[in-house]
């Protein structure tokens, strides 16, 4: 963790949204604070402690629990810095889905929406970047929805787990069932402290989902017809440097931004399951500053991605053209009805 503020100069870019705040240092350090108040300790503000300070100290220690333990002596006995810190990581994981799937289902809804409204309109399916066969818009946006919602619901299903083993794993199970009632987290069969298939696994979730998110991104940077609107039209956007009659897919764009860095940190956390004994020299440290960046990077994504399909705008002759008079759209319609038919389910 480095620096409390939401990045500001990129920030507007791999930042969008309510889940940078919620994976922020201070976000970070509520939720050890929690996971303290849980185990029995008092009750702590983040606002109340001096985060540069901490930030100092933890420097020294390779773990911020160390000297923050300090103020729960009473009750900190027994637990280790990977109790807490394994703890908190899944509780800022729950806070931040909140507003980050809320963001990706508005994202589908709005895809459910065009995949609706646009079910009958032809458009010449293109395959390998080549014309292929005619399709309908439809059939394409209900496509986007249904990948956003498979996502998501992965995402969901991601374990979230307190971790309370104590120093090598053996603490008896009271504690976590303890802190698993307080936080709302899920108590585990065993203490995962080298058993790293949960944060691999809710960090392989925010891959998929960031992989779903791009795919409308990409089709509205290359489909003819298909053009972003101005949320706010006193405000437009995506204005060139050197081009006036320029105007860009920002939305779009920020959306691929953000995806295309979450891969390289998806295989770090794939990585880092590789663990020594009873705590790792490194791969485990190496997970706290890549599911943050993961979360924030996905919570932008999605937000762009509502954005872009919230307000795309057509124009139904470019769609339509290279289709053909009359053109056979096979099933399409009937899939369309069918996606939408289980979405509402």
């Amino acid at each position: 963790m480095s620096g409390d503020a939401t990045p500001v100069l990129f920030g507007g870019l791999y930042a969008r949204g309510e889940v940078a705040a919620a994976v922020s240092d201070r976000a970070w350090l509520q939720a050890m604070l929690d996971v303290e108040a849980a185990m029995g300790g008092r009750r702590v503000r983040a606002e109340q402690l001096d985060l540069e300070q901490l930030g100092r100290d933890a420097a020294d220690h390779a773990s911020p629990v160390v000297p923050l333990a300090k103020l729960f002596a009473e009750t900190h006995a027994g637990a280790t810095s990977q109790d807490v810190i394994d703890t908190a990581m899944m509780l800022v994981a729950k806070r931040a889905l909140v507003p980050l799937l809320a963001d990706a289902d508005a994202a589908a809804g709005a895809a459910g929406l065009l995949a609706r409204r646009h079910r009958d309109l032809p458009v010449l399916g293109i395959t390998l970047l080549q014309p292929a066969l005619p399709t309908s818009l439809g059939m394409r946006a209900a496509g986007w929805m249904t990948a956003i919602d498979e996502a998501a619901a992965a995402l969901r299903a991601a374990p979230l787990a307190v971790q309370m083993g104590g120093p090598v794993g053996k603490r008896d199970p009271a504690m976590a069932a303890q802190v698993a009632r307080e936080l709302g987290l899920e108590q585990p069969l065993l203490p995962w402290h080298t058993d790293r298939v949960r944060p691999a696994r809710l960090a392989c979730a925010l891959g998929v989902l960031c992989g779903a998110l791009s795919k409308p991104a990409r089709d509205v940077t290359i489909a003819p017809g298909l053009r972003e609107g101005d949320p706010d039209p006193a405000h437009p956007r995506g204005g060139s440097s050197a081009m006036p009659h320029k105007r860009n897919p920002v939305a779009a764009v920020s959306v691929l931004a953000c995806t295309r860095r979450t891969p390289g940190l998806v295989a770090t956390m794939l990585a880092s399951m590789e663990q020594e004994l009873e705590r790792a020299a490194g791969a485990w440290q190496a997970e706290w500053g890549t599911i943050t960046e993961l979360l924030r990077l996905t919570g932008s994504a999605a937000a762009w991605a509502r954005d872009l399909l919230e307000h795309l705008e057509l124009d139904g002759a470019a769609i339509q053209a290279g289709a053909g008079p009359n053109p056979d759209l096979g099933a399409a319609a009937a899939l369309v009805d069918h996606a939408l038919e289980e979405r509402a389910r």
